[in-house]
């Protein structure tokens, strides 16, 4: 049985890393048009800045922050085979720094979606299983979003582009509250610009994602998923055998770590720990860590340039990854992580062979 329908997972997914020119400048090397950018300075501090197709490329949102989207980003335009800078600024393309971006390809510019309660503009590639989607809140209880996926995702992210707020995020292996919303099973949420534990925010709920929707709470103390009159975006992953992969795993606390099985040879890796505070979303990739043990840490919930310490530390193998560190914020013995992986090249392909016999 074939175990991937994509034998070229950087046809969905790519890591670029570029230095700064300090002017207007154009990035290659993404191998296609994203419709998603997430770009971080590498060599120093600077916010995660987050742009995409739906909103326009100058408008962007930080995840390490709680701010509303801002307008004037030097993002230009997403190109062929990637995007170009308008000139020069710390966050983006500083004259001498060192950057990554991860890009993603979803369906180009979105289109209307009536699937749910609410009306959104989606942007969705349903063979990768990553959609992009906008949408106005109500502030009403029990709405459904489309997203355009035809399956349900296993990761939502949401932010509020209005107002300041916090990120919510559905994280399926997070687990079950054990209540209900409108009937449905109640997840964990989190908070992708804090260290938090996963909790029970039901005021400011994803809950539901069935092939075509996801539902929203009111909009709560925070506005984070459902603001009255305010601007969502959503971005929402659905897992596909030998690209992408959205799980949990637990802890030993050795530096003979927890393996986990993703079934492809991952490019990008990020986790959380769920279970207790204070543990950051650590963020790996094959293009900085091009050899084991990988060690580059950026973290998606803080301004940090890149660490180079290698307390914290992974070995990207083939079929998954194995922590190399007993560091608490990635391997602590019983502690309970989640995580999001995409591939750089499955394990076997559509051909039922396995990569390294090619």
């Amino acid at each position: 049985m074939a175990y991937t329908d994509i034998d070229k997972p950087d046809d969905y997914f790519n890591t670029v890393l570029y230095t700064g020119t300090g002017s207007a400048t154009s990035i290659t090397g993404v191998g296609f048009q994203p419709d998603l950018v997430w770009i971080k300075r590498r060599n120093d501090t600077g916010s995660h800045r987050l742009v995409d197709v739906v909103r326009g490329a100058r408008n962007y949102i930080e995840s390490d922050t709680t701010d509303a989207e801002g307008t004037t980003g030097n993002v230009s335009s997403f190109d062929s085979d990637g995007f170009s800078h308008s000139a020069g600024g710390l966050a983006y393309n500083a004259s001498g720094s060192t950057y990554a971006s991860w890009n993603w390809l979803a369906g180009g510019t979105g289109v209307s979606n009536t699937d749910g309660s609410i009306t959104s503009t989606v942007s969705a590639n349903t063979t990768s299983g990553f959609s992009i989607v906008s949408y106005t809140g109500t502030s009403n209880n029990n709405e459904t979003v489309g997203h355009g996926l035809g399956v349900a995702p296993s990761v939502i992210i949401i932010k509020n582009r209005s107002v300041s707020a916090n990120w919510s995020v559905l994280h399926t292996s997070a687990g079950l509250t054990g209540s209900t919303l409108d009937g449905s099973p109640e997840y964990y949420m989190l908070l992708l610009n804090d260290t938090g534990a996963r909790g029970n925010v039901s005021e400011d709920n994803i809950w539901n994602p069935t092939s075509t929707t996801f539902k929203i709470n009111n909009s709560g103390a925070g506005n984070q998923v459902n603001g009255n009159g305010n601007s969502m975006i959503a971005y929402c992953f659905a897992e596909k055998k030998g690209f992408s992969k959205f799980g949990s795993y637990t802890g030993n606390g050795s530096t003979d770590g927890t393996f986990v099985y993703t079934g492809f040879k991952p490019a990008f890796v990020m986790w959380k720990r769920t279970d207790t505070a204070g543990y950051d979303w650590d963020m790996y990739d094959t293009a900085r860590d091009t050899y084991n043990v990988a060690f580059k840490e950026l973290v998606a919930n803080a301004n940090y340039a890149e660490s180079s310490s290698t307390v914290l530390s992974l070995d990207i193998l083939s079929n998954g990854f194995k922590l190399r560190t007993s560091n608490a914020n990635g391997n602590a013995s019983g502690g309970t992580y989640i995580y999001m992986a995409f591939a750089e090249s499955p394990f076997t392909t559509s051909t039922g062979i396995p990569t390294t016999a090619r």
